[in-house]
Formats: structure tokens, C-alpha cells, sequence
């Protein structure tokens, strides 16, 4: 069973009066340890389709499941645990809090949640993005590659089931992205996750398992590697 799931999906928006399709009859599943890159060019719908696959906005028809579970269906608690405890969202602009050190930014999430062990999983995710050692720095001491490192070990220090990435590499040289898309690419393939990254570069999206292309809010095109 896919992990996540797009049913016939629209979001409309109402913009000084007038109706904005943003995305129209989007249908699209993915599997855990599957790598979705969602391209096209600027205002296609790629972060539309993020936030319902995250649930932070909802579909105007149609229908997004997580495991099963509509989105829609869900009250502000459960849309609550939804998020905390089966997304994870990695950021374009890292999105640290620069007056905690690394391993505080990364054991935040544990935190909101009320969980108590999160030392032993922080340095564990810390290790899987290979910055063991860094611990105590703050993200101003970091290099951007780094910084983006440290936004995927929080995204991933609650074991979600989906990780969503948008334009994870639009700050970085192409060098450092090229690592940061590799290293997305095993930790997809090591953790099960279902990953969807949305993003304008070809390079990057040549990683991906599928690669589907989205035009004026529609499904253009599905390629799988």
C-alpha cells in the first residue's frame, strides 16, 4: 500500500474575487523508499501539492491520504500528531534557530512532542547525516552544506513516514547540493521514507525514482527510473 496517496486532487483559491486553480485532478502514489521529484516551472503547483502531501492545507475536492488516514478527515488534534509524528519538511532556507546549538535545533521536535529520549536519537540522525562532532555548535558556525544537513536530521529525527523537501539544494553551490541530493538519496533508501522534493533543477531531479512534471497545476507528465 502506498504510503502517500493523491486521490483526484484540486486546490482552488479565491484572489481578489477571482477563482485560482492552483492544481486540477491530481492523482499520484508514493511507497516508502520511493524518491518523487516534482518539477516544473515557478507557480506550476509544486508547493501547492507539498502542503497538502504535509497536510498544512487541505483540497478543495478530492482526496490526500497519510497510511490510510484522510487529511481532511482529521481534527486539529489528529492533524497535530499527523504532522508531528508521520512528516517530516525540510526547507530551501534551512530554517534553524540560530540561538540553539546543533543538537538543540535537531531534538526540537522530540521536545514539542513530550518525548524525553531524545539525546540517544539526536546523536543518532546527527551520525547519519555525518556531522557527529558538531554537536555544540551553533547553525552561524556551520557552512550552508552543513546548516542543510542539520534541517534533515530534525525533519527526520521523528521516524516520518513521509519527508518533504522544497528546493533542498536552491541555497547551495552546486557541489554541496550534489552531496546534500545524494545524501537524501540514501537516507530515502536506508529509512523506508517516502520522499517527494520539489525543485527546478534537472540535475536534481535525475536522482529521483519517479519524476513527475507538472504544468499550469497539472500532472504533465510521469517518468520512472
Amino acid at each position: 500500500m502506498a504510503i502517500l496517496s493523491l486521490q483526484n486532487v484540486s486546490k482552488e483559491y479565491v484572489t481578489d474575487g477571482q477563482i485560482v486553480k492552483a492544481l486540477t485532478n491530481i492523482s499520484l502514489e508514493v511507497s516508502g523508499g520511493e524518491f518523487v521529484a516534482l518539477v516544473g516551472r515557478s507557480g506550476c503547483g509544486k508547493s501547492t501539492l507539498l502542503n497538502l502531501a504535509g497536510a498544512m492545507d487541505f483540497p478543495t475536492s478530492g482526496k490526500v491520504e497519510l497510511e490510510g488516514e484522510s487529511t481532511k478527515d482529521l481534527d486539529d488534534v489528529g492533524l497535530t500528531r499527523l504532522r508531528r509524528n508521520k512528516v517530516g519538511f525540510i526547507f530551501q532556507s534551512f530554517q534553524l534557530l540560530h540561538t540553539l546549538r546543533v543538537r538543540e535545533n535537531v531534538e526540537l521536535p522530540l521536545l514539542l512532542a513530550g518525548r524525553s529520549d531524545g539525546e540517544l536519537i539526536v546523536r543518532d540522525r546527527l551520525a547519519a547525516v555525518e556531522l557527529g562532532g558538531l554537536e555544540d555548535r551553533y547553525a552561524h558556525q556551520l557552512s550552508g552544506g552543513q546548516m542543510q544537513r542539520v534541517a534533515i536530521a530534525r525533519a527526520l529525527v521523528n521516524s516520518p513516514k513521509v519527508l518533504l523537501a522544497d528546493e533542498p539544494t536552491g541555497n547551495l553551490d552546486t557541489v554541496t547540493g550534489n552531496v546534500i541530493l545524494q545524501l537524501l538519496r540514501k537516507l530515502t533508501t536506508g529509512t523506508r521514507t517516502a520522499t517527494i522534493m520539489a525543485t527546478h533543477s534537472v540535475e536534481a531531479a535525475a536522482i529521483a525514482d519517479t519524476v513527475v512534471r507538472l504544468r499550469d497545476g497539472k500532472i504533465e507528465e510521469i517518468i520512472r527510473h
